[in-house]
């Protein structure tokens, strides 16, 4: 019996917001729970991708949403990023889905692709017609990607790639991975040098599997990649991508959209707490809403909804006029995705038993969120990151 959404606002925050913001979020909000709500608890039972979804997100213009141009809707990062606060209040699983066609996908075509590339490719990824993942991750390298074993070798008028990626979104059911290899006898090029391809998935020697028994981000699919002897052609090289910058600068697109879920998960988690906590009755027949420890709770998720909410707005504004630094990208999402799984962790708390059933989307978030906080840059990684901004010393 999961409760309506009541929407989350404690200090008046949609008072920032210009009106095409709140369109924009409450366009995607009413997608959302017209949509996804009504199936997503079957998706995760079933450990299936809510597919049929793709063409009504394309035709709203979900999809390299903050592109312009290319039949991309051109939203300001704000509006991208209540985007993806209410597709992760829907599902993280989802919302990665989203993130990563636009993110790490359509982004590095549009920043680093040749004109032809990016007529080709960004059309059809805008409407969803074509899919696509992100090769960066290894089996052997997640956190230290420049020791990627990835390679492309120079031959002609080809290259020709041998490696394995894994923990890949979307990498069974993409038609073009964006790959990350290292390159040998490029010319002009120091063999060593990281540098992205989009690899069609239908080549020979290209190949890919599921990985199953998740317990986390069920209605995502989630592979891994491997290429034997790939042969692309030359014009397949994203000419303006060179060094682990390339990859790092699509890592960011992502993890901002990252830090706006967050938000997403932690409203759903405490507006279902709240809601529950007035009509669960217990001792005198009095809601658990009445009781100190449960209201303690409750005020503890609203204020960092409310604190992150604010980070992520000054991000985005930030963002929109040029002034963002990797640095306030990995706080926001250091922070709100550590915001959200204790949100989900209270939740689950307040409603008891009922807190791990699929009657209501808190475990299903709390489960989602540890693998949030895990990938696109460790929590741990974040805090390394704003430790080296603030002392001058890289401690990794």
């Amino acid at each position: 019996m999961a409760f309506p959404f009541k929407g989350v606002d404690f200090i008046g925050f949609d008072s920032l917001l210009s009106d095409d913001e709140r369109l924009t979020r409450d366009t995607a909000r009413q997608f959302i729970e017209d949509n996804l709500v009504p199936i997503i608890e079957e998706c995760n039972r079933e450990g299936r991708f809510p597919k049929e979804l793709i063409p009504q997100m394309g035709q709203l213009g979900f999809f390299g949403a903050s592109l312009q141009g290319y039949g991309c809707a051109g939203m300001s990062n704000v509006e991208y990023g209540l985007v993806m606060q209410e597709f992760e209040r829907g599902d993280s699983g989802v919302r990665s889905f989203v993130s990563v066609q636009s993110a790490l996908v359509m982004y590095p075509i549009y920043t680093f692709g040749s004109d032809e590339q990016k007529n080709y490719w960004l059309p059809k990824m805008a409407t969803g017609e074509k899919l696509g993942c992100f090769g960066l991750t290894e089996p052997d390298f997640g956190s230290n990607p420049g020791g990627m074993r990835t390679r492309a070798d120079r031959s002609g008028d080809e290259y020709i790639l041998n490696g394995e990626k894994m923990w890949i979104t979307s990498g069974s059911i993409a038609d073009v991975a964006v790959i990350w290899a290292k390159t040998y006898g490029d010319p002009g090029q120091e063999d060593g040098t990281v540098r992205g391809f989009l690899v069609e998935t239908n080549r020979p020697g290209f190949g890919s599997w599921d990985v199953h028994g998740k317990w986390s981000l069920r209605a995502s699919v989630t592979s891994g990649l491997s290429m034997q002897d790939v042969r692309i052609p030359a014009t397949n090289l994203l000419p303006e991508s060179g060094g682990l910058k390339s990859p790092l600068m699509c890592l960011n697109q992502a993890r901002y959209g990252i830090a706006w879920g967050g938000i997403g998960a932690a409203m759903s988690c405490y507006d279902t707490a709240r809601q529950y906590s007035l009509v669960r009755k217990q001792f005198r027949d009095q809601p658990i809403a009445s009781h100190q420890l449960v209201q303690e709770k409750l005020a503890w998720m609203i204020t960092e909804i409310t604190k992150g909410q604010l980070l992520v707005l000054q991000v985005g504004r930030l963002k929109d006029q040029g002034k963002v630094e990797h640095q306030h990208i990995s706080m926001a999402k250091r922070n709100n995705i550590w915001m959200a799984l204790e949100c989900a962790r209270m939740a689950r708390d307040i409603l008891g038993a009922n807190g791990i059933t699929d009657d209501f989307p808190v475990m299903r978030h709390m489960m989602n969120l540890e693998s949030v906080k895990t990938y696109e840059g460790t929590h741990d990684i974040h805090t390394l990151v704003i430790g080296q901004s603030v002392t001058g010393i890289a401690a990794f």
